[in-house]
């Protein structure tokens, strides 16, 4: 089995503040990051000092641009969620 050349490659760094937000944007991103995905991969690191990471990689400027834009909103819709359901407390 041959690995395919993914020569796109992109690193996000999102704060969302050290403890239960970070660990809880981690954790939801990462089984998304493990789902097989023919065009483009990612990997989920930390949270490490309240950062968590999303590398991505793509075979070419479009499965960049889908992947981005599908971890990004992924982001914006956990954070959003965090956001309310403290507001809810």
């Amino acid at each position: 089995m041959t690995v395919p050349v993914r020569p796109w490659t992109a690193t996000v760094r999102v704060a969302p503040g050290p403890g239960a937000e970070a660990r809880w944007l981690a954790a939801s991103l990462a089984p998304e990051a493990a789902r097989e995905v023919p065009r483009a991969s990612a990997t989920i690191e930390g949270p490490a000092d309240g950062w968590v990471t999303i590398r991505i990689e793509a075979a070419d400027a479009g499965a960049m641009r889908a992947a981005l834009n599908t971890y990004l909103g992924w982001v914006e819709l956990s954070l959003a969620t965090a956001l309310e359901s403290r507001g809810a407390r």
